[in-house]
């Protein structure tokens, strides 16, 4: 049995300083590195197609940099190199995670015909003012050529989640600089800024947001990926999206495993939504909370018609909106439907909140099976600190778990913590020890749980004070206000306890296998043999392979 540690690790912050990271907020913005110099880049489009042109927008103190580009897949490999890149320092608006920067282009490369689908890290590096060399990270995406591929997988990375977090500039969904006391989180975010600090890569000590320790007798849990984050440099939501801590783990698992997987972006489910038919398998993996509602009805309409869909990903929660050709995202949360111009205009169903709001009417479990809401937390803040860690395992003979040895009361991924920090689940009923949807569960007809672990919205503790919480039940009452129309104490009661699970169900001529966690990926990420075989099951079914 795994061994976690007893003690918090020490980043060298003083009390001051942690409890700064934990609340404070803490972004990068162009000029923050005056003394020493700096350079920043982004790209017109989050993904292209071979033969494509991608420009890139780079603003930069030196005069030159250096620019590599590799493909990160099962290897590692080397598509680009060029030095001597002449750059200049480019004027950004003040609102440019609202609206954009604004670059104009310093470099423009065409994508190699040859060049496999997949995720491209693109690495500037230029000489600081001190002599010291500064560095920019980016990631592209390259897109398969068109055509039927029987027997590949297709992923779909979270990009809707990408830019929610993303707070390089100032603002994402959740923290901000916006409104007339510059303190606002943004209902409106763009495409075209870089990437924040640790959302392309990250070092492999960087932690997780799961607490990675068993907690002594009445501690108040610690936020260590954000101590971490504040003691190193790099954004506060670092754990919570991006290739770095998500979606780079699995599709690396893939390709070393064995699968021919191509990757898009979630735009392409938006815009271009027939590419999922040239596919069996599509996956969906990691933090992936926002969507479309267009980009539903393409992976709907994919399962009806016989497509298969694994998610291996948490917290499916909120509908956004593209604006301004897919460079803006739009979600209002739960400022929705009061400020948004949709609801405004009459269009109430296409209100930026979650799914499962009155207005909205379509929760995520007519899609995956599972709602956000009747997630949430797991290992993270007072949500479950010292629970299961990993899916507790109730119908161990499903062909998922084949070959796995797991019994009746197994948990699945518990040395890895495969469960986690935001998942997914049911409203469910316990029956000769095997659990059911309830009738009021709104899950799809069919649907079979096969694991549940336990998960909380709230935040409540006897033993430690009101202030030692960071959430307490304050997001359980904003769900509760939107959802029910009423933040009641009772309404509040129905939100406070959730759950993780996993789920399989036929629809249509098609199939859903739902894993809802965020954290399936630490497994693989930390070979977790049992965690490998379940993946490894799922993806053999759906593209045939024995």
């Amino acid at each position: 049995m795994t061994k976690f540690p007893t003690e918090f690790p020490d980043f060298g912050l003083t009390l001051e300083e942690r409890r700064f990271a934990l609340r404070g907020h803490f972004y990068e913005w162009p000029g923050m590195d005056g003394e020493r110099g700096e350079i920043w880049c982004y790209s017109d489009r989050l993904s292209y197609r071979p033969g494509e042109i991608a420009r890139l927008q780079v603003s930069s103190t030196a005069p030159r940099f250096t620019l590599e580009i590799l493909r990160d897949g099962g290897t590692e490999t080397k598509m680009f190199e060029r030095s001597g890149i002449a750059a200049h320092w480019q004027d950004t608006p003040d609102q440019c995670s609202v609206e954009g920067c604004g670059w104009e282009s310093m470099f423009e490369i065409r994508i190699g015909e040859d060049w496999p689908s997949g995720g491209y890290r693109v690495k500037l590096t230029a000489q600081g003012r001190d002599g010291r060399p500064i560095h920019c990270h980016h990631i592209v995406i390259v897109l398969p050529k068109a055509g039927r591929k029987r027997g590949r997988v297709l992923q779909v990375a979270a990009t809707g989640t990408w830019l929610a977090y993303n707070t390089w500039g100032g603002s994402s969904h959740y923290d901000g600089i916006t409104g007339p006391d510059r303190n606002q989180w943004s209902p409106i975010v763009s495409t075209q800024r870089p990437w924040a600090r640790g959302f392309v890569v990250l070092p492999p000590d960087a932690p997780r947001v799961p607490l990675e320790m068993s907690l002594p007798l009445k501690a108040v849990p610690r936020h260590l990926h954000k101590e971490w984050a504040y003691a190193t440099g790099h954004s506060k939501k670092y754990a919570s999206a991006g290739w770095a801590t998500y979606d780079g783990h699995f599709f690396r698992f893939a390709e070393r495993a064995g699968y021919g997987i191509d990757l898009v972006s979630q735009h392409e489910l938006h815009f271009s939504p027939e590419i999922l038919f040239d596919y069996d398998c599509v996956v969906f993996v990691g933090h992936d909370e926002y969507w479309t509602w267009e980009m539903r009805d393409a992976v709907d309409t994919y399962v009806d018609q016989g497509g298969h869909v694994a998610r291996f990903a948490g917290n499916f929660y909120s509908q956004t909106r593209m604006e301004d050709e897919g460079r803006l995202q739009v979600c209002y949360k739960e400022r929705a439907p009061a400020e948004d111009p949709a609801y405004k205009h009459g269009n109430a169903t296409r209100a930026t909140t979650a799914w499962e709001a009155r207005e909205v009417g379509r929760p995520g479990s007519q899609t995956f099976g599972l709602n956000g809401s009747k997630g949430i937390y797991a290992g993270w803040m007072g949500c479950a600190p010292r629970g299961v860690r990993g899916f507790p395992i109730y119908r161990p003979e499903h062909w998922a778990f084949a070959g796995t040895g797991l019994f009746y009361g197994d948990v699945l991924g518990a040395e890895s913590h495969i469960f986690g920090y935001e998942v997914d689940g049911l409203d469910y009923e316990i029956r000769n020890g095997l659990p059911y949807p309830s009738s009021t569960s709104g899950a799809p007809d069919g649907l079979e749980i096969l694991a549940v672990g336990m998960a909380a919205q709230a935040e409540w503790s006897t033993d430690l004070a009101p202030e030692d919480l960071t959430m307490g039940d304050g997001e359980a009452r904003e769900s509760a206000e939107m959802l029910f129309g009423d933040a009641s104490d009772v309404n509040v009661e129905k939100l406070k306890r959730g759950n993780g699970m996993i789920v399989n169900f036929k629809r249509g001529k098609g199939e859903v296998f739902h894993a809802g966690s965020c954290e399936w990926v630490a497994g693989l990420l930390r070979q977790d043999a049992m965690v490998d075989r379940v993946t490894g099951n799922v993806l053999n079914r759906f593209i045939g392979r024995s």
